[in-house]
């Protein structure tokens, strides 16, 4: 059972599987159906398409954030129009370093199933490593997916409200981590929310640290090392993860995971749905020490 990382060899001597499904993740904020349309011209063989606004986000309301997290009964239903039950071992891959991919591999996860992976690299090392694409649609029929969501994995914004005004962050009893670059951390550049900065108490982790510039995860050591360094001895279960809308804060969490740091939750609303109440703080400026 693949959990965590799959390479493209590995992937591909499974492509026949009928107890494989392959998703395509493939999104760009900015062009919300390019995914779907780069899907269609070419894709892994057998891999359906699962868009992220679509398949993998619920509905956007004046409270919540930019992709909110699905109920979990919308998104069993999705699964399992996708072919997928417990036996099924899922692998997700999008253009590169795996920012979408991830967040389907975290869905699986927090509704119970384990037998998900990332593809390595994306469609970018598949392509690398001289395997072949299709773009004939796959046809693989539906089954019966059972949602068993796990306690405790998701924070609300309620209670993340409560612990700053607690000073629970400031103590360091729970480390509230996010993904954005350090610009948008700062609030320096802020291209996609109409407020810039962070949530005071945060610390920064941009998730491009956890991959190298071909779009692969780094060699667990080093993610171990470079989280090490962002925990300041705290263990990993005190990290709640975050981003701008709940995306790029799974690369985060899987990356804690690959390096054997279990436990971490996800703030699902993150910072776009943080900045939809005025009356919640906001910080800017680099993390204090």
């Amino acid at each position: 059972m693949w959990t965590t990382l799959i390479e493209p060899p590995e992937l591909a001597a499974h492509l026949e599987d009928p107890d494989w499904a392959i998703l395509d993740c493939r999104f760009e904020l900015p062009r919300p159906d390019w995914g779907a349309r780069a899907w269609a011209e070419a894709h892994i063989p057998h891999a359906l398409y699962a868009h992220l606004e679509r398949d993998l986000s619920g509905a956007r309301s004046a409270a919540n954030g930019r992709h909110p997290l699905p109920q979990p009964a919308a998104l069993a239903a999705s699964f399992g129009r996708f072919g997928i039950d417990e036996r099924v071992q899922v692998v997700a891959y999008d253009q590169g370093a795996g920012m979408y991919a991830a967040r389907l591999w975290w869905l699986l996860r927090w509704l119970g199933h384990e037998a998900v992976a990332v593809l390595n690299g994306g469609l970018a090392a598949w392509q690398a490593a001289g395997l072949a694409l299709e773009s004939t649609p796959p046809a693989r029929a539906p089954r019966r997916f059972f949602a068993a969501p796990a306690a405790g994995g998701v924070v609300e914004s309620a209670a993340l409200a409560r612990s700053v005004a607690e000073g629970v962050l400031e103590r360091g009893e729970q480390l509230l981590v996010d993904a954005r670059s350090a610009e948008r951390f700062a609030g320096l550049n802020e291209t996609l929310d109409p407020v810039a900065g962070h949530i005071p108490g945060a610390r920064n982790h941009p998730f491009t640290a956890n991959h190298d510039a071909q779009g692969r995860f780094l060699p667990a050591a080093e993610l171990r090392r470079r989280w090490q360094a962002t925990l300041h001895g705290r263990p990993a279960a005190d990290v709640i993860a975050m981003c701008g809308s709940g995306v790029t804060a799974c690369h985060n969490l899987l990356a804690l995971q690959i390096a054997g740091l279990a436990g971490a939750r996800l703030y699902g609303g993150s910072w776009s749905e943080w900045i939809r109440d005025p009356a919640r703080p906001v910080a800017r400026g680099a993390e204090s020490a």
